[in-house]
């Protein structure tokens, strides 16, 4: 086997590697990430983050890597070099209390290497001086927009390429190594060895050699760790080579201890590329290898792969009613992964994965490669594409029942903020877009599970669902948002059965805005009222932020309910959002901006109970940590995500240009060296940012917490604003400020953090894809459209997706769309601001037809 040509959308050299941590796994299955080296880190499987955690083998000493022989074969005065696949270390990796603390730092390893990358597609190229071969690995988990099922393999898949350009043939051999950590989560770090224990034996846990249906390699298992253990479980190394394989199941050695282990394993595999099968022994967590020897022509290139894969099913509720013990929840504390139901262990998901490993490779391709090859901005690419690693991390996750739920963010060894928290899933838009029917899943959650009869949105989810209410605390943007969500989701799949069962709830969760002491209690159009938000406190009295997401959940609910039959609802929901509207532009605008108006009130019991959540203002009449004059940087984070529904302007189009405008006058800021933040700091020295707010007209004495600080989901709001508005350089300016942070060097480009590491409001990048392409689609309507804008644009709607090429030709603009998976229904297709064209019979193009569609030119 040779390699696969790959698509490259982004390449980092020798001096921005060391921050670089590709996850590698599937929707709700963990992840172990992929370093800038080459090295395999954060080993996040067990059902929790594991930030700098690599597992080591308890006595044996040795850590999971790979690596490689090569021989000459023939005469020739080259001789046999043994190298770990691994580029070198970083200088900031040498020193320690016992000198370097860099995982299996003692090895030899390759003097140069750089990475490449097109989400979920990692590559990593190899050489040396004194190494006449070069070696590239290619490591993915399949990502296949429409099938979360596909894109939820718990498996990391890695292909070595040897490429020979020597006029003599070699003789290779790879060895994947890896401890049998079962057990240990990396959730502590504990004196001698790296991560927790919870065995419950002296022998733990056990590896064997196995060969299956396509694949053979080491099945590891444990005998100690309490089955019902969030870290129990089984892990599979294997290969699909059929040919000069060998394998240890252990590195004991009768004289183990200082090192020795390893060293016999080094020995033994560096002697000919073959491995002698070393009995077990009673270590708590063996070693295990497993390698492939092939020759590799003169002047050719040959290939070995192997796959990585976990099965860990038992999952702790994040709104536990007890205590765990060693390991292990109560039995009405514990969750089941999705992934887990559908696999019985590792092995069979890594035979799962060899059997098709084919198609779901050809098909994240085909996706990567159709988006990375449109006309879209570069920087753009990158953020949208980049950040769906976040939907495989440990940030999200799948319930038995297939559910996706997610916390904001992950901590180093925790899940940070539970509960699908509304008032920050509002901002990520990749979700509905790639995966529809998980994103419905969501809206079944806030809708179905979370809403009381009264209206109230719990805005976080409790777990197991029966505990999904408890929270009973509303979060006006959240709640908002949702509305405005269910409407996007139902628009983009025409699933009528969705919008029937939920819109009871979804109009009770609007009308909750007119009750006694809520939002909206004296029903003008206008939030007043006590106003928990993304901000993590109550604002008082009309402001921006809040009544954009308002504005925008009346529009919904006034089509919503016209598409129903409720007339009567979408007539009052009209009359209050242009009752708002107009109030909004007249009072709130300053004639730069959006402001907040705040409004004290006099006592807790004038606003209505569920509504404070006691992390703001003490004093009501004199409340604290309010925006106030403040500009904001997502301002108009309502109006964004009309634009992303279809649901036109919320406010005056020439206002909200000219507020656009001022975030980037007053909250960009080109370094930071002189810049006070009382908070956290995700930008520093000479990095370039939007504020989350700046106050040019006079700050408050205690404004709201976080408005020293930078975010990345909220700079991409305010840039994705930009470009909806026709202010593209100022937004794709924006845009790379992030990225350029992002680096490699400085942070992980597959990583944005805000509340945590994998922050779900990054993937509002997302909708820079929209905003870019003027993509919308309707399935109610069977109506597309595109902007008037020359160009190849991929699109998707949940369900399927494609691309477009858009031309202009003579008398007439033309386009050509084609469906590369799923299936479209199109009734009307048109440009913005150029026309429609339209068909008596709807149109189902199916995967891989090419529609062609000419339309009127402009006069």
């Amino acid at each position: 086997m040779t390699q696969t040509n790959w698509p490259i959308l982004k390449h980092y050299d020798a001096n921005h590697l060391r921050r670089i941590a590709l996850p590698l796994g599937g929707i709700g299955t963990g992840t172990v990430s992929l370093g800038g080296r080459g090295d395999l880190r954060d080993w996040e499987v067990m059902n929790r983050p594991a930030k700098g955690f690599t597992p080591k083998g308890l006595g044996q000493g040795g850590q999971p890597f790979f690596a490689i022989r090569l021989a000459p074969q023939g005469e020739g005065e080259s001789q046999p070099f043994t190298r770990a696949l691994e580029g070198p270390l970083d200088e900031e990796d040498y020193e320690g209390a016992m000198g370097s603390p860099a995982a299996n730092h003692g090895l030899p390893r390759f003097r140069q290497a750089s990475f490449a990358a097109a989400y979920p597609f990692g590559q990593v190229f190899l050489s040396d001086p004194d190494v006449p071969l070069a070696v590239t690995l290619q490591a993915f988990n399949p990502l296949i927009p429409g099938d979360a099922d596909l894109s939820g393999v718990p498996v990391a898949i890695f292909r070595w390429v040897v490429r020979n350009p020597t006029a003599q043939d070699w003789q290779a051999a790879v060895c994947g190594s890896l401890p049998n950590f079962i057990g240990v989560d990396g959730s502590r770090v504990e004196p001698g060895f790296a991560g927790s224990q919870v065995f419950t034996g002296a022998k733990s846990n056990r590896n064997r050699f196995h060969r299956g249906e396509r694949l053979q390699g080491v099945y590891f298992s444990s005998e100690g760790v309490d089955p019902g253990a969030e870290a129990w479980g089984t892990l599979a190394l294997a290969t699909d080579a059929t040919e000069s394989v060998s394998y240890r199941t252990s590195w004991a050695t009768q004289s183990g201890g200082w090192g020795n282990d390893m060293l016999g394993f080094w020995d033994d595999f560096s002697t000919d590329g073959v491995l002698e099968t070393c009995a077990a022994g009673d270590e708590p967590m063996p070693m295990a290898s497993l390698a492939v020897q092939f020759r590799v022509p003169a002047g050719e290139e040959r290939a070995v792969t192997f796959f990585l894969a976990w099965h860990f099913p038992n999952r702790t509720s994040w709104t536990p009613k007890e205590a765990c013990v060693d390991g292990c929840c109560a039995p009405g504390d514990r969750l089941k992964n999705y992934y887990t139901e559908r696999f019985l262990d590792a092995w069979d998901a890594a035979e799962y994965a060899a059997a098709h490993l084919p198609e779901l490779e050809e098909r994240s391709l085909a996706f990567v490669r159709a988006f990375c090859e449109s006309s879209l901005p570069s920087e753009v690419k990158e953020a949208a594409l980049f950040n769906l690693s976040t939907l495989r991390s440990q940030t999200c996750f799948r319930t038995a029942d297939g559910r996706l739920y997610a916390w904001e963010g992950c901590g180093d060894h925790a899940g940070c903020c539970h509960g699908s928290c509304t008032h920050v899933w509002n901002y990520e838009q990749a979700t509905a877009f790639l995966f529809g029917a998980l994103s419905r899943g969501q809206r079944e959650i806030e809708f179905g599970l979370c809403t009381a009869e009264d209206g109230l949105m719990s805005f976080r989810a409790g777990l197991p669902v029966e505990r999904s209410a408890e929270w009973r605390a509303a979060a006006a943007d959240g709640q908002m948002g949702c509305i405005m969500k269910l409407y996007r989701d139902w628009q983009l799949s025409g699933d009528e059965d969705l919008l029937r069962r939920l819109w009871p709830k979804a109009k009770k969760a609007l009308e909750f805005c007119w009750l006694p002491g809520s939002w909206d209690a004296d029903r003008d159009g206008v939030m007043e009222g006590c106003q928990h938000n993304t901000m993590d406190v109550e604002y008082f009295g009309p402001n921006p932020q809040m009544e954009g997401w308002y504005l925008g959940a009346l529009r919904a609910a006034e089509e919503m309910a016209a598409h129903l039959g409720e007339a009567a609802f979408a007539l009052a929901c009209r009359g209050l959002f242009d009752q708002g509207k107009a109030w909004t532009d007249a009072q709130l605008f300053n004639g730069e901006y959006y402001e907040h108006e705040v409004r004290p009130v006099e006592s807790a019991q004038q606003i209505y109970p569920g509504l404070m959540v006691g992390m703001g203002a003490r004093d009501l009449a004199r409340p604290d940590f309010q925006l106030a004059s403040g500009c904001l940087v997502d301002q108009l984070v309502g109006q964004m995500m009309a634009h992303v529904c279809g649901l036109g302007y919320l406010l005056d189009e020439t206002h909200v240009r000219q507020a656009l405008q001022s975030v980037l006058r007053y909250n960009r800021r080109v370094g930071f060296h002189d810049h006070f933040n009382c908070m956290r700091s995700y930008v520093l020295g000479d990095e370039t940012a939007l504020l989350m707010a700046s106050y040019p007209k006079g700050r408050p004495e205690r404004p709201f917490p976080y408005f020293t600080e930078v975010m990345t989901g909220f700079e991409y709001t305010a840039a994705v604003g930009l470009l909806y508005e026709g202010m593209e350089q100022e937004g794709l300016a924006c845009f790379r400020d992030v990225r350029a942070r992002y680096d490699g060097r400085r942070r992980s480009p597959f990583d944005e953090a805000e509340c945590g590491h994998h922050y779900a409001r990054a993937m509002v990048t997302w909708a820079g894809v929209l905003a870019c392409s003027g993509f919308h689609y309707s399935a109610v309507e069977s109506r597309m459209l595109f902007a008037a804008r020359e160009g190849r644009w991929f699109w998707s709607n949940g369900q399927a997706w494609g691309v477009c090429e858009i031309s202009r030709v003579p008398q007439r603009w033309q386009a050509r769309l084609t469906v590369l998976s799923g299936a479209l229904a199109l009734r009307r297709f048109g440009l913005h601001g150029v026309g429609e064209t339209g068909w008596a019979v709807e149109l189902r193009p199916a995967a891989g037809t090419d529609l062609v569609i000419n339309l009127p030119a402009l006069a």
